[in-house]
């Protein structure tokens, strides 16, 4: 198996596991190669870097704040199943965060201030390194990854 990253045209990137690159070329071709998140088929592969391990004597940290999400499909299921199930969790999400307030990169210090009664209470999403969250969480603050990639509001064409 191999993993490519594709973008469609509204720059939406995902992760897509295919048995070799003339695999994903046949996919595409016959049209069976779709974004997730808007169904567009007009997908290209994105620029990948390479996973290169660490030493196994060195702890590496990963200094992205970005949300990240990444899906195979079943081996069973069909890509209109998958690409179903896909889409009606974006929309899920989506819905949610209608209900909720972006905070951006001041989502750890937010999170931190509700929970200790220094802010209302609220929901809110953002973004967040992996020390922020993993102290979090430590401090017994409830909080998960967004499934799907998020743009920040106001930044949509």
């Amino acid at each position: 198996m191999i993993v490519f990253d594709l973008r469609c045209p509204e720059s939406h990137v995902f992760e897509a596991w295919f048995g070799s690159t003339e695999d994903y070329e046949d996919q595409r071709a016959r049209g069976l190669v779709q974004c997730p998140l808007c169904g567009s088929g007009e997908v290209e592969k994105a620029v990948m870097a390479p996973h290169v391990g660490p030493k196994g004597n060195q702890i590496v940290e990963v200094p992205s704040r970005q949300p990240v999400a990444s899906a195979a499909p079943n081996a069973s299921m069909t890509p209109e199943a998958f690409k179903a199930i896909l889409h009606a969790a974006a929309q899920a999400q989506a819905k949610m965060l209608e209900q909720m307030e972006y905070v951006g990169d001041r989502f750890a210090r937010e999170a931190r201030d509700i929970h200790l009664g220094e802010s209302d209470e609220r929901p809110i999403y953002g973004q967040a390194s992996p020390a922020e969250v993993k102290s979090l969480i430590d401090d017994g603050i409830e909080v998960a990854p967004l499934p799907f990639p998020v743009r920040p509001p106001g930044m949509d064409n």
